[in-house]
Formats: C-alpha cells, sequence, structure tokens
C-alpha cells in the first residue's frame, strides 16, 4: 500500500517567487548565449565547458566530473565535448591513472577563445544580473542559491 502525501500547493507570493526565478533565467541564459555566439562563434554551454576545464589546474578534468558540474548525463556532455574536439578546443584522452577513465583537456586554441570570450561573458553578466543588485541582494542570492547547491548535492533518499 503506497502512502499519499498531500500537496502543498504554492500560494501567490511563491508561485511568482518561482515563475520570476523560471523566466528570468531563462532570458538571462538565452541573452548571454546570443552575446557569446555573437561575437565569439561559442555557445554559451561550450563556453561553461571551456571554464570548468580553465578553472582545474592542470586544465582538464575526467569526463565523469565534468559532466557532474555541467549538470549533463554523459552521453550529452560526450557529444558537446566532440564538437569543442572537431573545433580545436578541447582534446579527450584515457585517464593514466584509470584506463577505463577518459580525460577531456582544455587545448591552447580553447584557451585563446576564453581569454578572448571571457570580458564579453562578464560584462554581459554584470550588465543582466550583477549591476541590477545592490550588495545586499547579491549576497541573499548566493547565500539562496548555496543553499539550494548544497541541497541538491545531497544523495537523493
Amino acid at each position: 500500500m503506497t502512502e499519499e502525501r498531500a500537496v502543498r500547493w504554492l500560494n501567490d507570493a511563491e508561485m511568482a517567487a518561482w515563475r520570476s526565478y523560471i523566466v528570468a533565467t531563462l532570458l538571462l541564459r538565452q541573452r548571454l548565449h546570443r552575446e557569446l555566439s555573437d561575437r565569439h562563434e561559442v555557445s554559451l554551454t561550450d563556453y561553461e565547458v571551456l571554464v570548468c576545464l580553465e578553472s582545474q589546474a592542470d586544465h582538464r578534468m575526467r569526463m565523469s566530473e565534468l559532466a557532474m558540474y555541467m549538470g549533463s548525463t554523459k552521453s550529452k556532455l560526450s557529444h558537446q565535448v566532440g564538437r569543442l574536439e572537431n573545433a580545436g578546443l578541447a582534446r579527450r584522452a584515457r585517464d593514466p591513472e584509470d584506463k577505463r577513465g577518459v580525460i577531456t583537456e582544455l587545448t591552447d586554441e580553447g584557451q585563446a577563445l576564453l581569454e578572448k570570450a571571457a570580458p564579453t561573458h562578464v560584462e554581459g553578466v554584470r550588465e543582466h544580473l550583477i549591476d541590477l543588485l545592490s550588495p545586499e541582494e547579491q549576497a541573499t542570492i548566493a547565500a539562496v542559491f548555496e543553499r539550494v547547491r548544497a541541497h541538491l548535492s545531497e544523495p537523493e533518499s
């Protein structure tokens, strides 16, 4: 026998918060994507993969770890990294410490693209989000989404 839980429907204020978050996030990502694509011929998601790689001391990550950071499946990420490889921006190799694993590494071309595209991305993030918020609002958003991140990072029960 299954136990049914009562649904806690969103009230008007909660629904307004949720819908504002969803629509604003979608529009923000679309705008940042368009700016990167128009000026540097790189998608926002490809840029984010390159940033993840660049953030590592040796500019490389295991595909499984990269998929986790990107919130992607290994299969979807594999196709994305394949496109980055074809463009010369990243390369894959067997993990020397675990022959079953695959490492993705940022190439010099990928690093050069990041150096050109980063100012565009940062200007967009600043113009379309950060500069619209007071320092207090920035701290609140950081705290809220750190709590959400921590919650979602916990193993599901």
